[in-house]
């Protein structure tokens, strides 16, 4: 593996191999994941903390059903903002940063400012965020679609 800065990674077969593992099932162990990308245990995990080091590996988590956990509605909203100084920007990002049903929160262009994906428990949860979002400072516009069904969701990226 080679990085240069920000530069996009260079990878050899063996480290996209572990990647491709990792992202199917980040919880097997060092000695399965050697097996399966064909090295030994210890460069193995060298690997896998080098690629941890350079930030390709961002971390671990359980995929959950947000369904039974009682999140019944995914939504995404379309935000536009009445000013696109970085200044008004920042200050978006910072204030869904802190609401725990905004689960990811992306800078678009065409369209829009901001995509977000939200949770929430039901109808009248998704209409109090609606309406949160709606008077946010700097908010002027805001499109919520809902999820009827999601027929794909792949973590990570092609290996």
């Amino acid at each position: 593996m080679k990085l240069d800065g920000d530069d996009v990674a260079e990878l050899d077969e063996i480290d996209r191999r572990i990647l491709a593992e990792l992202q199917a099932d980040g919880r097997m162990t060092n000695v399965e994941l050697a097996r399966r990308a064909e090295i030994t245990a210890p460069p193995c995990l060298r690997r896998v903390r080098r690629l941890e080091e350079a930030g390709i590996i961002r971390g671990y988590h359980a995929d959950t059903d947000p369904a039974r956990l009682g999140w019944e509605i995914v939504f995404f909203a379309l935000i536009g903002l009445d000013s696109q100084k970085e200044t008004v920007l920042s200050a978006f990002e910072a204030e869904v940063a802190e609401w725990p049903e905004v689960r990811e929160c992306h800078m678009i262009r065409g369209g829009g400012d901001f995509l977000l994906r939200l949770v929430a428990r039901d109808t009248a949860h998704e209409n109090a965020l609606t309406r949160r979002l709606t008077g946010a400072r700097s908010v002027s516009r805001v499109q919520t679609l809902q999820t009827i069904r999601t027929s794909r969701s792949l973590a990570g990226i092609p290996l």
